[in-house]
């Protein structure tokens, strides 16, 4: 059984660091994926709202079909000139495509951005929007290891009515072949069941890593937008106002036209963690690119590789989703996912009595009870 890289993250796959920059204040951040080398690219857009730059330039039957740097921001169209800062950091390094001697580097730098200019924080920055600043200092962070939650693009991101964010997961399928995703979550369906505390990839999780939650018994799965009242009510429905940023990563040499094909599988993910995806209302987009350290073969048996990478693609995307979705849950106090052993961490972390914990938890569960309940009406609410 295929399991995650050392870091189920998408950094799992060698040459890809991972950068972010974020700002409390205007609550919105920006994330960095560099390749060390230039990677083969492409994408594919599902979304009824998406915003982004260069992506025409990733379609097969154009004549890039290559990346240095993947961007993904928040802002909407303001968060596209953090890619400006990008580029012009990489090509400032000699970074780029070299189309003439003594002219500069011309880095392909793909972005793709989400709305969250309506989640809270100063946006009112005048003639000085704060990505590009952000562009810059996410590529310097850039490194192996990745956090996850409301970070970088993910800071301002929503999963329905609840919080959202980045998260990222990976599958290694053996003999050097690694797949890998990252995920901003800011969609408007729902993760959760009716039940309102099992994920819809639950079936795709490995080793309890969004909570080991199953469904109990039957539940009426047939609401076709199971938040639409609540989120029309809270004045979200507003066309590309969400979104599903992904990059999925592979460790496979792949031409421009097989990326394409493996985003597109990918697209998978996002409907096995997320009812309803690809709305009016959201810009889901996935990038796909390839390393080129693993040789597929040729004929039938390459084209048989290509599935098996675009298929755990799609896994990867959907326990992406979840991580980061149970990440935030967390962090709310809305569940705990593993309660025995993050407990006795945490006890074991601060110095703090068992019965001191106990209290503690009581009154944070009282509290979030209460805001949960507040937010989302009749919905069952999770277990504290």
């Amino acid at each position: 059984m295929p399991l995650p890289g050392p870091r189920n993250a998408l950094t799992d796959i060698p040459g890809l660091t991972v950068g972010h920059a974020t700002d409390p204040r205007v609550d919105t951040g920006v994330t960095v994926i560099r390749a060390a080398r230039v990677c083969t690219a492409s994408v594919d857009i599902r979304g009824g709202g998406p915003g982004g730059r260069e992506s025409s330039a990733l379609e097969p039957e154009n004549m890039v079909g290559q990346l240095h740097a993947l961007v993904f921001a928040g802002g909407s169209v303001f968060g596209l000139g953090a890619a400006d800062a990008v580029a012009a950091a990489l090509s400032a390094e000699g970074v780029g495509l070299h189309l003439k001697a003594g002219a500069p580097a011309i880095p392909i730098v793909p972005s793709a951005v989400l709305h969250d200019l309506a989640n809270g924080g100063d946006k009112q920055w005048g003639l000085e929007p704060p990505y590009r600043r952000l562009g810059f200092e996410a590529l310097a962070n850039a490194g192996t290891e990745i956090t996850q939650g409301a970070v970088g693009a993910g800071r301002g991101a929503m999963a329905g009515v609840l919080k959202g964010g980045l998260g990222t997961a990976s599958l290694d399928l053996g003999d050097g072949l690694l797949v890998a995703a990252l995920v901003v979550a800011n969609p408007i369906g729902s993760v959760y069941m009716p039940d309102g505390r099992t994920f819809w990839a639950w079936p795709w999780e490995i080793a309890g890593e969004f909570g080991g939650v199953r469904p109990a018994g039957d539940q009426d799965c047939s609401d076709p937008i199971p938040e639409l009242s609540r989120l029309d009510s809270m004045g979200r429905l507003q066309a590309g106002a969400n979104t599903t940023l992904v990059v999925v990563a592979s460790t496979a040499q792949l031409s421009t036209a097989e990326c394409k094909r493996v985003a597109i599988m990918a697209q998978d993910g996002i409907a096995r963690a997320v009812r309803p995806a690809h709305l009016p209302f959201d810009g889901d987009t996935v990038f796909a690119l390839a390393t080129g350290a693993v040789e597929l073969g040729s004929g039938a048996r390459r084209q048989v590789s290509i599935g098996s990478i675009g298929s755990a693609a799609a896994d990867c995307v959907a326990r992406a989703i979840a991580r980061v979705c149970t990440l935030r849950a967390v962090e709310q106090h809305l569940f705990d996912p593993l309660p025995g052993l993050l407990c006795q961490h945490r006890q074991a972390q601060l110095g703090i009595h068992p019965l001191q914990m106990a209290v503690a938890r009581h009154v944070q569960a009282i509290i979030a009870t209460a805001q949960f309940q507040q937010l989302l009406g009749d919905r069952p609410i999770p277990a504290a």
